[in-house]
């Protein structure tokens, strides 16, 4: 019965949180077409409804550990799900991603990724993709902000092995900045497929930055040693055991 209620709650909080999405964007597009602060004022409004409500609705609270970065950063962070984002966000005050192009099509999500200097690119086309984000990061520099690439590429499942990608490291070598690794547990609660949202403790956590001149070989074994091992950590901390297989369980 227990898990009855909980899956309406969640369905019921899926709901609202979509539909909140196009009115908040009816009350801050006047602005925000006129003036960038106003979309980044947008986003963290609808980032804060939706940790309220997720709180409140299902149980689920959150909480953003370590120092998020002020100033211009670069920032590669472990991806589960779209609560996630919602955390990186509202932790940060000028936060734009790397993102996938196909979301800059994406109705009212798309424009206002776009509108806050997001960089999208072509993830099927690894080569190409890799050159045009360089390209369109060097374009934006002049607007300082916290860029966030998700090293992996895409949302993956607690406990699954990792699968980094070279995109991270190559912004890092470009940029010639430090770089501000980030590990989550968010995918525990709030999976990358389905309705159901479990209570508890969310979390995305600022490590400490990896400082530049590293290879990239070197850069990438040591963002993906302090990112899982931090994420592994919180995961365990919610009561979350991957096998010895990479398959997830929960602890009793």
């Amino acid at each position: 019965m227990a898990g009855a209620v909980q899956w309406l709650r969640s369905v019921l909080f899926i709901a609202q949180m979509y539909l909140a999405m196009p009115l908040f964007a009816i009350v801050f597009t006047p602005f925000a077409l006129f003036s960038r602060p106003a979309a980044f004022a947008a986003c963290h409004a609808y980032c804060r409804w939706v940790r309220w409500t997720a709180r409140w609705m299902v149980g689920l609270r959150s909480e953003v550990r370590g120092t998020p970065p002020q100033g211009e950063a670069l920032i590669a962070a472990k991806h589960h799900s779209f609560f996630d984002i919602i955390l990186l966000f509202s932790a940060l005050p000028r936060a734009k991603f790397i993102m996938k192009k196909e979301l800059k099509w994406a109705p009212i999500l798309g424009w206002y990724a776009l509108r806050i200097g997001c960089v999208p690119v072509d993830r099927g086309k690894r080569g190409q993709a890799i050159a045009a984000m360089m390209q369109a990061v060097q374009d934006g520099r002049q607007d300082p902000g916290q860029l966030i690439i998700y090293p992996e590429g895409t949302r993956t499942a607690p406990g699954a092995p990792p699968a980094y990608k070279v995109g991270s490291a190559v912004l890092y070598a470009q940029l010639g900045q430090s770089c501000v690794p980030a590990a989550t547990n968010v995918g525990v609660f709030w999976p990358r497929h389905g309705f159901h949202r479990k209570p508890g403790l969310a979390v995305v956590e600022f490590l400490p930055a990896i400082m530049p001149g590293l290879t990239n070989p070197e850069f990438m074994a040591e963002l993906e040693q302090r990112i899982e091992t931090a994420s592994n950590a919180l995961m365990a901390e919610a009561g979350f055991i991957a096998s010895a297989q990479g398959a997830p369980r929960h602890g009793p």
